[in-house]
């Protein structure tokens, strides 16, 4: 029998805290909450303790928030998957906690079923990233005017993309503000099947494994 997920939360609202464990004893029969912290300096302690498998982290905290918190882990067990679970959706905590090595950025209104969805999907190493957050980063990086269309990009302020072509490039922006496959085929008239394709070839120009890896190479670069 595979072993459960083990959890660690980190959180200076009690009620968050209950709340997860509750959920996530009652119905994550896979996963298991091995401690339950209420700031960073907690969280670094109890990871050098109980070991986690996935850490669930606010961003602000006392003592030490989450994003620092993320950093010193990280650095000492980078195989250990820490999503930020926040009320905050701005664009600093977010590229913050990305860079200090964080898996994912979920805001605390996902349904707790979605949340057991994405800790499942970590441990696959599919990481995620709230759309919001990820639409409204990127839109104003990309300049996506409110009725959705798409601006091409100069190739000369991003250099990099000139692997792409100008279809992947196209592709590659609606994945960047956050759209599913069936969303770009949609927008752009073409089939599922023939977005796939064009991600696949995306994937392998950039080196990237994923759609987060794709949101964080275009906020990174």
């Amino acid at each position: 029998m595979e072993s459960k997920i083990k959890i660690l939360l980190a959180d200076d609202q009690t009620l968050i805290i209950e709340s997860l464990s509750t959920f996530l004893a009652n119905y994550a029969e896979d996963m298991t909450v091995i401690g339950a912290v209420s700031n960073g300096k907690e969280a670094v302690a109890a990871t050098e303790r109980e070991h986690p498998d996935i850490i669930l982290m606010d961003v602000l905290m006392p003592q030490m928030n989450g994003i620092e918190a993320v950093g010193l882990i990280k650095e000492r067990y980078p195989a250990i998957k820490i999503v930020m679970l926040s009320t905050y959706d701005e664009d600093e905590y977010v590229r913050a906690a990305i860079l200090a090595g964080a898996s994912g950025y979920l805001l605390k209104a996902i349904s707790p079923t979605e949340l057991i969805t994405v800790i499942r999907a970590l441990k696959n190493n599919v990481v995620q990233i709230s759309p919001e957050i990820a639409r409204k980063m990127v839109q104003q990086k990309y300049n996506e005017p409110p009725g959705g269309a798409v601006q091409a990009d100069s190739t000369e302020t991003l250099p990099w993309l000139k692997t792409l072509t100008a279809r992947e490039r196209e592709i590659f922006t609606y994945i960047a503000i956050g759209y599913e496959n069936e969303e770009i085929a949609k927008k752009l008239y073409l089939a599922p099947q023939t977005i796939k394709n064009h991600v696949s070839t995306i994937y392998l120009k950039l080196g990237v494994k994923n759609r987060f890896e794709i949101i964080r190479l275009a906020n990174k670069r």
